[in-house]
């Protein structure tokens, strides 16, 4: 079973934590939203690591770290720097 987190954002709303594509010195830390399949209100943002590991480039963190050693401090930091994973619904593009 996969590690997650809970995180509330300022306006409420209870957020799933969830880490995705861990690299050497790097993670996406995933938000989804609570309406589950509506993709387009989850958001990410990127997590870098600072210790020794992360200068270990054949290395890999582990999700469960990455998710262990996350603050609320920190998770509120990522998410004012999140961006939305798709694009809104309401978005027109003209070709």
């Amino acid at each position: 079973m996969k590690a997650l987190k809970e995180f509330r954002s300022p306006d409420g709303v209870a957020w799933t934590v969830d880490i995705t594509n861990p690299g050497a010195s790097n993670a996406i830390v995933l938000f989804r939203h609570p309406a589950g399949s509506s993709a387009h209100l989850d958001r990410y943002a990127w997590y870098l690591a600072r210790g020794a590991e992360a200068r270990n480039v054949t290395g890999r963190l582990s999700a469960e770290t990455v998710l262990a050693v996350l603050t609320d401090r920190d998770l509120q930091r990522l998410f004012r720097r999140s961006m939305p994973v798709a694009p809104s619904r309401s978005m027109n593009v003209a070709m």
